[in-house]
């Protein structure tokens, strides 16, 4: 692999920040002391502006090349909060905050991009303007769509932005797709409004167990027979809350869940079906629904010029032969979506192999992959903005 030497010798620098930020995780926007550690580190590396508080925590660092007669600005995107899990690596590292750890590798994004940020910093050999953007609240808490709304793109005058995030496949690989390769993710509530009673008397009440019992059953009908089988959509239930002892029927329940899909008319049916189903299926048992659903973050969509510019720099880094132009979708979302959809761009894939995915509490971001990651935003930003 064509890792620069310069980044090879970041590596174990870059190793110690990443188990750093690994033991001591914080969530979504509250992220003092992690957007205290990136600025710190930005500033020390000599960038040329870096700003805080945009989007509320995140951290923006500026890196202006050589020259800058092209006046190209690329946008390079790294997450920086962890997950509410406990963690069981039993690693010398392991987080020292319970109930929270880094289960889904943006400690090793941070790592990567601040290093691909020194290394940047120290050569410039670059003509254009880098802008490293360290973004809070991806998991779940919609920090793309805040740094957006804050200004983020116009502020900095981003022209086209850059995502990458672990995973599963062997070290030293890449994967990349044109077009949808994450899903949009919506929140479901439905909440049941029967008629309590005694448990002895059923005939007296309306039962919204049994009632919620049947809403869960009919909602399995929208993906299988609603949704074309050449499209794709996931609806999971996933909570159903109610009663609080053996011999009460409960006035209400509640179910919540996640729909998942890539094709905005799909969206709008299951929707819109939910609503039906909820609605209608309480109606024949005496009771009544209501469903509030709330649209996330949109379908990642990589734009295809930029998409295929990616792969070529990950061909540059770890050969072509390792570089999959294919990328299956995924029904996972991530909210780089929010980003894509103000200027082109792409997310891609590295590989870091590991026997435990994203979000398990045994899952460990692979040091080993460090350097190929730094080498990637170095090529990337070298290569689009020729000196």
């Amino acid at each position: 692999m064509p890792i620069v030497n310069r980044i090879a010798g970041l590596h174990e620098e870059a190793t110690a920040w990443r188990r750093d930020f690994h033991q001591h995780p914080e969530l979504q926007f509250d992220l003092p002391r992690t957007s205290a550690i990136v600025a710190d580190k930005l500033r020390a590396f000599g960038c040329d502006e870096v700003v805080t508080g945009i989007g509320r925590t995140g951290v923006v660092g500026v890196i202006r090349g050589k020259a800058t007669g092209s006046g190209r600005v690329v946008g390079l995107r790294s997450d920086m909060d962890a997950l509410p899990l406990t963690e069981i690596t039993g690693a010398p590292w392991a987080s020292t905050v319970p109930g929270k750890m880094h289960a889904c590798g943006h400690d090793g994004h941070m790592a990567m991009l601040l290093g691909a940020g020194k290394y940047l910093a120290e050569t410039r050999n670059f003509d254009g303007t880098a802008v490293l953007i360290f973004q809070p609240a991806e998991e779940g808490g919609g920090g793309a769509r805040e740094m957006v709304a804050d200004g983020l793109m116009e502020r900095f005058g981003v022209q086209e932005v850059y995502g990458m995030h672990n995973g599963l496949d062997p070290v030293g690989t890449f994967a990349v797709r044109t077009g949808p390769t994450s899903a949009a993710a919506d929140l479901v509530r439905i909440v049941v409004e029967g008629k309590g009673g005694h448990a002895a008397k059923p005939h007296l009440a309306v039962d919204t167990i049994l009632v919620a019992a049947h809403i869960v059953v009919a909602i399995q009908s929208v993906a299988s027979r609603n949704v074309d089988p050449l499209g794709q959509a996931v609806v999971s239930i996933c909570a159903f809350n109610a009663g609080f002892t053996n011999n009460v029927i409960p006035q209400t329940a509640e179910l919540r869940g996640t729909v998942r899909t890539f094709d905005p008319a799909i969206q709008d049916m299951v929707e819109r079906r939910l609503k039906e189903i909820a609605e209608g299926t309480a109606a024949l048992f005496g009771a009544r629904a209501e469903l509030t659903y709330t649209r996330g973050c949109p379908a990642v969509v990589n734009h295809a010029a930029e998409a295929d510019y990616a792969a070529a720099v990950a061909a540059e880094v770890v050969g072509e032969s390792a570089v999959r132009r294919d990328k299956p979708p995924s029904m996972g979302s991530e909210d780089f979506s929010f980003m894509l959809e103000e200027r082109p761009g792409c997310m891609i894939g590295i590989g870091q192999g590991g026997d435990f995915g994203v979000h398990h509490p045994a899952y460990d971001f692979n040091d080993e992959i460090l350097p190929i990651g730094m080498s990637y935003w170095a090529r990337l930003v070298e290569t689009r903005m020729p000196a």
